[in-house]
Parts: structure tokens; C-alpha cells; sequence
């Protein structure tokens, strides 16, 4: 396969697979709307993902709610990376009907298209999501494996943050999380996701096109957006320190996530690309290592050598998990992904090209405020 479309390839995941791609000769196609929130209001000038593939690739500037931009960026293609998506957790919380639109709409129309028109499209990889497990794999001393429900309201605001076995109530303690965990997601966000990678196994196996779904872990690495308050823990927190703010830490700051640097991201995405035994599977992709976000702010402000307040608050949003962290045995047996990145060497690369920024202004108050609004800040 020689010729590639990259959705929201001008993004932080995207331009990276775009570059990598690059280097291998094959020809990148990428369709974009270069969306203000992440690129800024003058990409050419403030976005360093898309000046980082600016005249390397085929660029259409577009939208995938636009079967016209479809049909121009399908044309000629071999495969397509579907990465193009509304992102934010909290956000997908209250703006419902857009995350819809885009990420399920877009999807079912891309679908459309290959299912009606000519085309020479061999694989589709649809870039999934942690967030499709909920609360992940538990285990509970009485029930064994188990997937609890979403947390209540009533207990986490006296403080209690911990899973319940959904049988006993008792607390139960995290395992990996395997693709044969149930799926359920527990934000907007999530949802969309789970169709989004329903709809593209389902439909491409009736079109005899090869799909392959990567549920990746927290991206993280240069390039992420400084600017965006919605996404991203780690440039939240970075935007915070560089700027002299404190760092309010959401529940009790032992909450883990799984951290994948996006160089791993890039190679895992295309092994799945380049290898047949990838064809109509799911994948986790991440590290395997969960890291509670007391680490995560401490090792940024090592790295950094500023001191800020760091505040444990109890504040919490609804829809938001405890942990999760990826059983990654899957894909390192059927297609060879081993991570290169741990945390630590991962962060002093991300902070080392933070360093090199000009730091935006702090929008993290206002996302605050604004999820407040919604309720869905507590």
C-alpha cells in the first residue's frame, strides 16, 4: 500500500504517523479542518503540527461531515488512518450533538461512501479509545473479575473515590484492562468511540476491507497542544507550571492513567498498517504501567525546575474514571509492538521541547468554569 489518508493528520497523533510514513516513501494524503483549539487561528504561524508537515504532504484542508471532502481525499488512496475526532472528555459532557456529528457522523459517512462508490481502499485503522472500557478490570476479594459501574456522586463528594465491586460494594483493586473487557464507556466521548469502532469492523468485513481498531492509551510527547484546556493532563499541567499557576489535582491525585509516548503510538499504528495479522482486530495501546497524576506532577515540575502549589482538592468531574491502564500482551504477540518509552524518559523529552515553546495563556480556569456551569464539575 503506497498511498495513505491520514484523517486529522495535521494533529498531534497524525502528523507524527505522517512523518514516519513519510520516511518509509509512501505518499501521504492528509484531510484536516485545522481546528482553532488545538492549531490556533492562524496555523501557518502558531501550530507546530501543521507546519511540521506543511509542503511534505497532500493537505485538504476539510471536514469528514463533508461528503464532498470525503470523496476528494478518498480518491486514489490505498488505506486510510481514521483519526479525525472531538476529543475532550469533560467536554463531550455538553457539547453531545457535535461529538456525533464528528466522530460517529463522520465515520458512518466515510462508510457510506466506500460502500457506494468506487474506490481502491485495502485496510481502514480507526483509532479507538481507553475511554470505550469505563472503569476497566477489576477484581473483587469475594466476586473475582469484575467491572464496576460509574462512580457515585454521593460518595465521591465525601471523598470516597474508590471502585465498588457492582455485587457487594466492597472496594476492588485495578487490573490491566484486556480487549475482551466489557465495554462501558462512561462519558460521551467514550461512546462515540465504541461506534466508532463498531461501525468500522462491522461494515468493512461486508466490504472485504481489512480494518484494524488501536484503543490507545493517554498519548502523550512534543508537539501535543500547549493550548487546548479540554484534553491532556500533561499540557494542562504544563501550561500551569510554565506560567507560575498552582495545580488544583482533581480527587485524591492517586487516579492512574496509562501514558504512551507518541513515538510508540506512531510504530505501534503502523505495524497494524503494514501487517495482515493485524486485519480485523482490536487492539490496546499503551505501556502496560499505570502512573497516579501526583507522579505526573511532580515529575513535571522536576523537569521543569519550577515549584508551584500543588493542591490536592477532592474536586471531581462526573464521567471521569479512576484508573485504567492496558494488558498490552495482545498486540506484542500477534504483531511484535514492545514500547521504547518509559515515563520518565518520555517526560524529560516533553519537557525538554516545551522548553523550546512560546507558552500560551492559561485557559484552564475558564474550561473550569465552564464545565461548573454544566455541573459537571464538583
Amino acid at each position: 500500500m503506497k498511498n495513505i489518508l491520514i484523517t486529522g493528520g495535521a494533529g498531534f497523533i497524525g502528523s507524527n504517523i505522517a512523518l514516519k510514513l513519510l520516511q518509509r516513501e509512501k505518499n501521504v494524503t492528509v484531510l484536516d479542518n485545522l481546528s482553532p483549539q488545538i492549531h490556533g487561528n492562524n496555523p501557518e504561524v502558531t501550530s507546530p503540527l501543521y507546519k511540521s508537515i506543511l509542503n511534505k504532504v497532500n493537505f485538504i484542508k476539510g471536514t469528514v461531515t463533508s461528503k464532498e471532502d470525503w470523496i476528494n481525499a478518498i480518491k486514489d488512496q490505498d488505506a486510510i488512518i481514521h483519526l479525525a475526532a472531538e476529543t475532550g472528555t469533560g467536554q463531550s459532557m455538553y457539547e453531545i450533538q457535535k461529538y456525533v456529528d464528528v466522530n460517529i457522523g463522520g465515520t458512518a459517512l466515510m462508510l457510506d461512501i466506500l460502500a457506494n462508490h468506487s474506490h481502491q481502499i485495502k485496510k481502514i485503522i480507526i483509532a479507538s479509545s481507553r475511554a470505550i472500557y469505563g472503569e476497566g478490570k477489576y477484581k473483587c476479594a469475594k466476586h473475582g473479575i469484575i467491572y464496576p459501574s460509574e462512580r457515585k456522586d454521593t460518595a465521591m463528594a465525601k471523598g470516597d473515590f474508590s471502585c465498588k465491586c457492582p455485587i457487594c460494594d466492597d472496594t476492588v483493586i485495578i487490573l490491566p484492562t484486556t480487549e475482551d473487557s466489557k465495554i462501558h464507556p462512561t462519558s460521551v466521548y467514550g461512546i462515540t468511540k465504541q461506534n466508532q469502532e463498531q461501525l468500522v469492523l462491522t461494515v468493512c468485513k461486508s466490504l472485504g476491507i481489512a480494518a484494524v481498531g488501536y484503543r490507545y492509551q493517554n498519548v502523550y510527547g512534543p508537539g501535543q497542544s500547549l493550548s487546548n484546556p479540554y484534553t491532556g493532563i500533561l499540557s494542562i499541567f504544563s501550561t500551569r507550571i510554565k506560567n507560575g499557576n498552582l495545580i488544583n489535582i482533581f480527587e485524591d491525585g492517586k487516579e492512574t492513567r496509562d501514558f504512551v509516548y507518541i513515538d510508540d503510538v506512531a510504530e505501534a499504528t503502523i505495524l497494524g498498517l503494514e501487517n495482515d495479522e493485524a486485519n480485523n482486530q482490536v487492539y490496546n495501546v499503551g505501556t502496560g504501567v499505570a502512573t497516579n497524576v501526583i507522579t505526573v506532577a511532580e515529575t513535571l515540575s522536576k523537569f521543569y525546575n519550577i515549584e508551584v502549589p500543588i493542591q490536592i482538592s477532592g474536586n471531581y468531574r462526573l464521567g471521569d474514571i479512576r484508573h485504567n491502564f492496558a494488558d498490552i500482551s495482545k498486540i506484542k504477540s500477534e504483531i511484535g509492538f514492545d514500547p521504547k518509552w518509559n515515563f520518565e524518559n518520555g517526560i524529560q523529552q516533553f519537557t525538554k521541547w516545551v522548553n523550546e515553546q512560546e507558552i500560551p495563556k492559561d485557559k484552564y480556569e475558564l474550561s473550569i468554569k465552564e464545565m461548573k456551569n454544566k455541573g459537571l464539575y464538583k
